[in-house]
């Protein structure tokens, strides 16, 4: 994980590559999660029948595009992971920015479907401690 923060400027600035990163790594995942159901149903149809006719070539197919879909997934994460922003929950879109407010540590919080980053909270709390952005940090600026 990098070191690296941001000030509320930088981190508005970010939202349109992290979202479109972020979008990549969730159709990934459901494609994924799509491909493991097929999967998950046609063994227990195998089983359930005692065995039946399988289209190899169709089953082989799913999975190819299962691993291409993983891999977009993990390279869109780690993109994200690169610029210094945490991904919390990439069910829902929660990102986090690492910020610096009054020599300590906060996370500036955005969720995907949010306009702009209007919540924060400490490393402690996570999600459920949001608080709305204050002036202490909208005007802080970049620390490294």
């Amino acid at each position: 994980m990098s070191d690296r923060t941001f000030n509320l400027d930088e981190a508005h600035s970010l939202l349109p590559v992290l979202e479109s990163l972020l979008r990549t790594a969730i159709s990934g995942k459901k494609l994924m999660e799509d491909v493991d159901a097929e999967m998950q149903a046609l063994t227990h149809r195998i089983f359930l029948n005692g065995g039946t006719h399988v289209d190899v070539v169709a089953v082989a197919r799913r999975k190819a595009e299962r691993a291409k879909a993983e891999q977009r997934a993990k390279d869109a994460l780690a993109e994200i992971d690169s610029i210094g922003v945490q991904v919390k929950d990439i069910d829902t879109g929660l990102l986090d920015f690492p910020c610096v407010v009054d020599g300590r540590v906060v996370l500036l919080c955005w969720k995907m479907g949010e306009q702009s980053i209007t919540h924060w909270h400490s490393t402690e709390e996570g999600f459920a401690g949001r608080k709305p952005i204050d002036e202490r940090i909208a005007r802080t600026k970049r620390a490294n």
